[in-house]
């Protein structure tokens, strides 16, 4: 009789064992998650995606030899050695290359002045809830805003795409004038002066008769769409300090991250011309071209 009585108490024992030495294990693996988390750590976020561009080429070698020929006339009557120094272009003073650089080019004619200007702005956010491009898209916005562009819901505004209107020119100013790094150094640059008179792109100074729509057609301030992910148009015809005018044409571009301002301006020899608009549009649209291609290669 105590033999089986015994026989039974061993496998109750050894249940009960068993029990213990789980709950053991149990209660191990529970203490082991709880110390991995942090306090207020949130596994399910995830940081803003940075912007397409690293980094940015240098300046001064982005635009092609035949295109500086093109915008700089004045060059072909300069001495070889003095050719080369003008196409080389002066770098402006940035002090992270990584994050924006420039380049002014200048040259003089018998008949006219030209000057190029270039400013590449690398944006980077440093909040990691707001990517590259996002903070980009606001830089971007303040500089449209500032060149004063007509909305297309305006009641003066063209019925065709371009929502600007040819009076805009006259409160504007060249976008990237005093955002470009050197650019307020430039030789040459008499937009600078105090007190210029603003003309339209036209030509006709403020207050004065405005020319007939067809003359100015196309030709105004204007958001373009055909360049980047964004881009507008300015176009201003001052008088500074000497009776010689001089126009600028002024494009501005973002893609991706990486905004871009395309300053080009001609002040002719003489004081009773005018530099033409749309040859200047043309040239500047033109290189703003060339430089989204380069950007996306």
């Amino acid at each position: 009789m105590q033999l089986k009585a015994r026989r039974a108490y061993v496998p109750g024992l050894a249940a009960l064992l068993v029990a213990a030495v789980a709950g053991c294990t149990a209660g191990s693996g529970d203490d082991a998650s709880a110390g991995d988390s942090k306090p207020g750590e949130t596994t399910t976020a995830t940081a803003a995606q940075p912007g397409k561009y690293r980094t940015l080429r240098e300046a001064c070698g982005a635009v092609p030899r035949a295109t500086l020929k093109d915008l700089l006339p004045g060059t072909a009557s300069l001495p070889e050695d003095q050719q080369e120094k003008a196409y080389q272009g002066t770098a402006a003073v940035t002090y992270d290359t990584d994050r924006r650089v420039g380049c002014s080019w200048k040259a003089d004619s018998p008949a006219a002045s030209n000057q190029l200007v270039l400013d590449f702005e690398r944006v980077v956010s440093y909040d990691p809830a707001v990517s590259d491009d996002t903070r980009a898209q606001e830089v971007y916005a303040t500089k449209e805003a500032g060149a004063h562009l007509a909305p297309s819901s305006s009641p003066s505004s063209s019925s065709s795409s371009s929502p600007g209107t040819p009076g805009a020119s006259g409160t504007s100013g060249s976008p990237g004038a005093s955002d470009a790094p050197g650019a307020s150094d430039a030789p040459g640059d008499s937009a600078a002066a105090p007190g210029p008179q603003t003309v339209s792109p036209s030509g006709t100074p403020s207050g004065s008769p405005s020319p007939s729509a067809s003359s100015t057609e196309g030709l105004e301030p204007r958001v373009l769409d055909d360049l980047g992910d964004a881009a507008f148009l300015d176009d201003v015809l001052a008088r500074s300090g000497s009776a010689a005018q001089h126009r600028t044409v002024s494009v501005v571009f973002r893609t991706s991250n990486v905004i871009v301002t395309v300053r080009y301006t001609e002040q002719p020899a003489l004081s009773t011309e005018a530099p033409d608009s749309k040859e200047l549009q043309d040239k500047a649209r033109g290189l703003a071209r060339t430089l989204v291609d380069q950007l996306n290669e």
